[in-house]
């Protein structure tokens, strides 16, 4: 009987369950519209996959193009093709701050067909390091070009969920890797996972074969990237002084107004919004401050005090 409780303990750590499906308990998946998002992709490079590897001659994916990963999630995808790649570029750096910091979208029409596709970052521009995917799918029979995947399988792969849904990363995870600053992300980059078990097998940090549907000799074929959410993102230009208990801003969320007051011996107070632009300026000469944000549209912002030595920030939502 120990030797049986061995065995089903390492079972279940090798065979682990991952999150589920989106709309099950336990899922993982972020909607498009959640206020966790605070920015979404500028721009990006694409370099394209064939629609089936083992017969180059049905030529290259050719659905989207590069504009179709820039903004929100809205279905509007470029298709990678086999082991074909994204490159995607941000209006600021991304940072491994509390919980997960960006979250990949693909368009899967039901959260069982999945095409997935790893995902990596760079500090640099010219490095990137990859996530550890998991991929627990068998590995003996190929799963055919309109078949289902089991999203509790895998993990750290994007195209886990549905479309309008993403699949969240947490550079946490990334710490520690030589050559990559997790709190300076310059770049994500989604390369689409040959689903083929055979010759051309891609296989996750267990050496495990990552099973999808293949082959897709389409036009639309391969990891369908719609979009990239940032959760926490650098805010350009900002210099941490003192810490930020130099000011209290309230209420937080607000609506119509805000109150800031001061301990120290503050100049200015600015309002930033997410692509780094100044948004409200005004010249503090009392200990306590009254802002009128009617003009400001919903979502998040950064408020910033500034003395003589520098500035401190805090992070405010505007809901009305």
């Amino acid at each position: 009987m120990k030797y049986l409780f061995v065995f089903c303990c390492i079972s279940q750590l090798v065979f682990a369950q991952f999150a589920p499906p989106q709309g099950q308990t336990g899922s993982t998946a972020m909607y498009k519209d959640s206020s966790a998002f605070v920015a979404w992709v500028t721009s990006s490079k694409i370099v394209r996959g064939l629609q089936n590897i083992s017969n180059p001659s049905l030529g290259y994916a050719t659905v989207g193009d590069s504009t179709s990963p820039i903004g929100i999630a809205d279905g509007t995808v470029v298709s990678l093709g086999d082991s074909g790649y994204a490159i995607c570029s941000f209006q600021n750096e991304i940072y491994d701050g509390p919980g997960n910091d960006f979250a990949v979208f693909e368009n899967s029409f039901d959260g069982n067909f999945l095409e997935l596709g790893f995902v990596e970052v760079s500090s640099d521009g010219v490095n990137f390091f990859r996530f550890p995917a998991t991929s627990n799918t068998q590995g003996t029979v190929q799963t055919g070009t309109y078949g289902d995947t089991d999203a509790t399988k895998v993990n750290n792969l994007g195209g886990k969920y549905k479309v309008l849904y993403g699949t969240p990363f947490d550079l946490t995870q990334m710490q520690g890797i030589s050559g990559l600053d997790v709190n300076h992300i310059k770049q994500v980059k989604v390369i689409d996972v040959v689903g083929n078990i055979g010759q051309y097998a891609t296989y996750d940090k267990n050496n495990n074969k990552v099973n999808d549907p293949w082959p897709t000799p389409f036009a639309s074929c391969g990891f369908d990237l719609d979009a990239i959410g940032v959760i926490n993102q650098q805010v350009t230009g900002i210099q941490q002084i003192s810490n930020n208990e130099s000011f209290s801003v309230y209420p937080n969320p607000a609506s119509n107004s805000l109150q800031v007051s001061f301990s120290d011996n503050i100049i200015s107070i600015e309002i930033i919004d997410m692509m780094g632009e100044c948004v409200y300026h005004q010249i503090a000469s009392l200990p306590n401050c009254k802002i009128d944000i009617t003009d400001l549209n919903n979502g998040f912002y950064f408020i910033q005090v500034n003395d003589n030595s520098g500035s401190a920030t805090k992070k405010i939502i505007i809901s009305k």
